[in-house]
């Protein structure tokens, strides 16, 4: 007869080993090591909590600290590469494969890693793509989480930045598997129960706070008059011709310029109360005059933002916040949201071929892509309608049963032609592919797939790729608004201007907008010290964004 016991029976053998170095649930900082050594198992899969911002770094120490006669060819499961321990585990041995979203501060260390075979890479995927392996067939064994503060019992308080841990424990947890939290304190009664201690199996009083990265801080003073232009394309070419409310932010300079144009620009354009309303966004800091003069009713975020949590507990109308004040975010859930309650995503990428597949991999960086790919993707689950997402369906799909007829999500790349060091933003062939020859990769790296792209928005103008009727006009479309890029001069002129005069292409004088109106006196906000001030002083920028 079978034993359906087995997986339970190892967790209780995990458990009665790590108990050697608690007491009670609690495990000191100085045996972390230890702990991991008596509990982990060569060859399981390790979800290793590291999230946009928030870092089990404790226990990511411990766990490079690892024999790796013990302990050895570990599969990391894991959303974020972003500490150096993360990826010292795989020089060292300790683990051996690898599946992830993101790498951002790590993206040229990974590169040469992958090229270089030091890890075995499984895929680069997005968030929901992962968080949903995790219930099929990459299940942790064990899984490293953080959190600001536990009782002794194991509830745990993950604050503000609650981000994947939801997630990664109840995958973990209900399949058998140990979950360890490292927390900054242990007290006696935490603020907001936000994971029930009969799900922690141990809990480390961490040596320091965990980190947390200020990811989504944008300088308004770093802004060029270049990205404003584009800004003020995006808003009246697109924002307003759509009539955009629910949308989300990728989070670079870009879409932080349209922020905050949103009370300048757009008020003189008459939109406010017809667009950018409801949110999927983590708490931009250069969101804060849109919101404070009135533009945004709702947003509902992945993680926070260092220094934004005096503003959010202030403005509980705005943010989804607990009985104490604190902003719930919740990664899977607002990816969900992105995905299926959003008419449109608008992020910026580093490399756009000639059929519109877009990729942040290049030979040098191996960035991930995170949820970009789940916002930046039109769903065919979704099943509601909405005045701007059955506009977009109607400019792609011009004759049909208009009952029958689906709207498309709108999925804009917000790009300036030559990125840094004047590298070309529109390539012939993507650098992801490059990646998977060269790793035996049999699905390239792409970041959001042609397929998707609705429009690209460059200095140069917008192409509406809705309005594409073949390949070619595609093409001459994107090449149209590349600039003097390669992919630009090699455009066909005559082709070019036939699909600007049927408004496939858009230069900003055709939507009313002078380049020398792009001036940087536009933005509700020019530095972060102007940002504060909107805020009336709740906004506490980090230090390095301090200049006063």
């Amino acid at each position: 007869m079978n034993e359906w016991r087995q997986e339970r029976a190892a967790r209780d053998a995990r458990i009665a080993a790590g108990s050697a170095f608690a007491t009670g649930k609690v495990v000191p900082a100085a045996s972390v090591t230890d702990l991991l050594e008596a509990v982990l198992r060569p060859g399981d899969r390790v979800c290793l909590e590291g999230d946009n911002q928030k870092q089990a770094d404790c226990l990511a120490r411990g766990l490079a600290a690892c024999d790796p006669s013990r302990i050895h060819d570990l599969h990391m499961v894991q959303s974020g590469i972003v500490l150096p321990e993360h990826l010292d585990v795989f020089e060292t041995g300790v683990a051996k494969r690898l599946d992830y979203s993101y790498s951002g501060p790590q993206g040229a260390r990974i590169a040469k890693m992958l090229y270089g075979g030091t890890i075995a890479l499984g895929a680069v995927h997005t968030y929901l793509e992962l968080f949903a392996r995790y219930f099929v067939d990459l299940t942790p064994h064990v899984a490293l989480i953080a959190g600001v503060s536990a009782d002794r019992d194991g509830n745990l308080y993950t604050g503000p930045n609650t981000e994947d841990t939801p997630t990664v424990v109840e995958a973990t947890h209900f399949k058998n598997g140990l979950v360890i939290a490292q927390v900054n304190e242990i007290v006696d009664r935490v603020p907001r129960v936000d994971i029930p201690g009969d799900r922690i199996d141990f809990v480390v009083e961490a040596d320091k706070p965990f980190y947390v990265e200020p990811l989504f801080t944008r300088d308004p003073a770093a802004m060029t008059e270049t990205q404003i232009l584009i800004a003020m394309m995006a808003i009246k070419g697109i924002y307003a011709e759509y009539s955009v409310r629910r949308l989300n932010h990728g989070i670079g300079f870009g879409t932080a310029a349209i922020e905050l144009l949103l009370p300048t620009y757009g008020e003189r354009l008459g939109l406010k109360g017809e667009i950018a309303t409801h949110w999927a966004l983590n708490p931009h800091p250069t969101l804060i005059p849109a919101i404070e003069s009135g533009w945004v009713k709702q947003v509902h975020c992945f993680g926070s933002e260092v220094g934004m949590d005096r503003y959010i507990r202030e403005r509980p109308d705005v943010f989804f916040t607990g009985s104490d004040g604190s902003l719930r975010s919740n990664r899977a859930f607002c990816q969900t949201a992105g995905l299926y309650a959003c008419d449109m995503f608008i992020g910026a990428t580093l490399q756009i071929d000639l059929m519109g597949h877009s990729s942040t991999v290049t030979q040098s960086r191996v960035a991930g892509f995170g949820g970009a790919p789940n916002m930046g993707s039109d769903p065919h689950g979704r099943r509601h309608p909405s005045d701007t997402w059955m506009k977009a369906g109607r400019e792609a799909q011009t004759s049909g049963e208009p009952s029958l007829m689906r709207g498309r999500k709108l999925v804009v790349q917000l790009v300036e032609t030559f990125g840094d060091g004047l590298v070309p933003t529109f390539v012939e062939r993507l650098d992801a592919m490059e990646l998977a020859k060269k790793t035996g990769l049999e699905l390239a790296p792409v970041m959001i797939y042609a397929d998707d792209v609705t429009h690209i928005v460059t200095e140069e103008g917008i192409a509406n790729l809705l309005l594409c009727r073949d390949a070619d006009e595609r093409e001459q479309a994107i090449r149209g608004v590349a600039g003097y890029t390669p992919i630009g001069r090699g455009r066909d002129r005559a082709k070019v201007e036939e699909l600007r005069a049927r408004g496939v292409i858009r230069r900003p004088e055709d939507l009313g907008i002078s380049a020398l109106d792009a001036d940087r006196s536009l933005l509700a906000a020019r530095s972060i010290k102007d940002l504060v001030h909107w805020s009336g002083g709740l906004y506490e920028p980090p230090a390095k964004f301090r200049n006063w």
